[in-house]
Formats: C-alpha cells, structure tokens, sequence
C-alpha cells in the first residue's frame, strides 16, 4: 500500500466544549489517569524537543517522572547530554504526549529549568540500584567504543561506589514550566477538537478552540 493511500478513522472520545475543563493542567491530569488506567503503551512517555546553539531543533522521548498541577513537567537526564546542553544555551522547550490508542496528543510549550539539587537527589535515591549505576557510568550522548566498554564502567563502578551511590552532578532534573498547553482529540474525516491555553498576565488561562 502506498503511504498516501494509508487511511486511520478517527472516532472514539469526542471532546464537547462544555467538558473542558478551563484549567488545562487538570484537564491533562485527567487524560493521563484515563491513559495509564486503559494501560495505554508508555503513557509517560513524552516528546522533547530543544534547539541547539546553531539553531537545529533535535527531538527525542523522555519519560515525565513528576507533575504538580500548579509547576509543570519533571524529567530528569545527564545535565552534560546533547538536550542538557540544548538546554544550557536555550531554556525554551516543547514536550508532547500521544497516546495513538486513545487517538489523543497533549503539547506543552514553555520554559525549562533545573530542579533543585534536594529534589534530584530524593529522584535518584528511589531509582533502582542498577539505573543509578548506569547514569553515572554513561557519559550520554558522548562516542563510546562499544557495549562492552559500558558495562566494564558499570561493574567498576559499582565496585567502587558500592550500593548506595550518591547523585553525580552532572546529572539531575529539569522541570517545563509552560505558558501554552494544546490539547488534539481526534475526530471523525479529520475535522479533530483542538484546543489552546495560553497563560495570561494575570496568571489564568484564555482558551480558544483551533481548526484542526
């Protein structure tokens, strides 16, 4: 089948403008709890995209590991990776959520900035004993020789450091503060619900329905 041929209806949860709820932090709770109670695939799972210092926009999926209602998106990666780095020089970001079985997407524009040391450290110290390790053997988007040059850091490591390894600082969290919130529901011969939140000076949200 040719790609341009390729068709996906799209019809299972409408969206009515009187069910939105004005507050869009809670309207993406709410859609989170349906994804993760339907056990959609990953449903933390997130797009983050950043633009470097030349200007090239670069994407990748990080997994949300924190969300309070009134802040905004907790991820956590080596400081010194490429997004590290995007980060450093350009503190705009945008992550976005698709669940592809609940025909749904979420974008969060906003600015990105470092969690503070207290709190990457309770992150870390909940992590398994073997993903601790492994953030700190992996020097992240860097060139390696091969797989087994990684695990031989690995056991080194953990030899050294033993089994309560401290947070490394080069690695840690960011967390997306957002001042524009999309939400995409897919519909039926592709006239979708899109809906934008756009923070205001008074620190509200004004809501404006889009054309898909």
């Amino acid at each position: 089948m040719s790609l341009s041929d390729y068709r996906n209806e799209y019809a299972k949860f409408p969206v009515g403008d009187s069910t939105l709820n004005p507050d869009p932090r809670q309207q993406f709770l709410a859609w989170l709890d349906q994804a993760m109670q339907e056990h959609a695939p990953e449903p933390t799972a997130m797009t983050l995209s950043t633009v470097n210092a030349q200007g090239q926009p670069t994407s990748r999926i990080v997994l949300l590991k924190g969300y309070e209602s009134d802040a905004g998106l907790e991820f956590y990666t080596n400081y010194q990776s490429r997004k590290g780095q995007d980060l450093a020089h350009n503190p705009l970001a945008c992550c976005q959520f698709f669940w592809p079985t609940m025909q749904r997407q979420v974008r969060f524009e906003g600015r990105v900035k470092k969690l503070s040391a207290e709190q990457s450290d309770r992150y870390f110290a909940s992590r398994p004993l073997a993903s601790r390790i492994s953030a700190i053997a992996s020097p992240q988007s860097q060139v390696v020789r091969d797989r087994d040059e990684l695990e031989a850091r690995s056991v080194a490591l953990h030899q050294q450091l033993g089994d309560n390894p401290s947070r490394p600082d080069f690695w840690g969290g960011f967390i997306l503060e957002p001042h524009y919130i999309e939400f995409w529901q897919g519909r039926t011969n592709r006239l979708h619900d899109r809906y934008a939140f756009k923070r205001t000076a008074e620190k509200g949200w004004a809501i404006s329905r889009l054309a898909p």
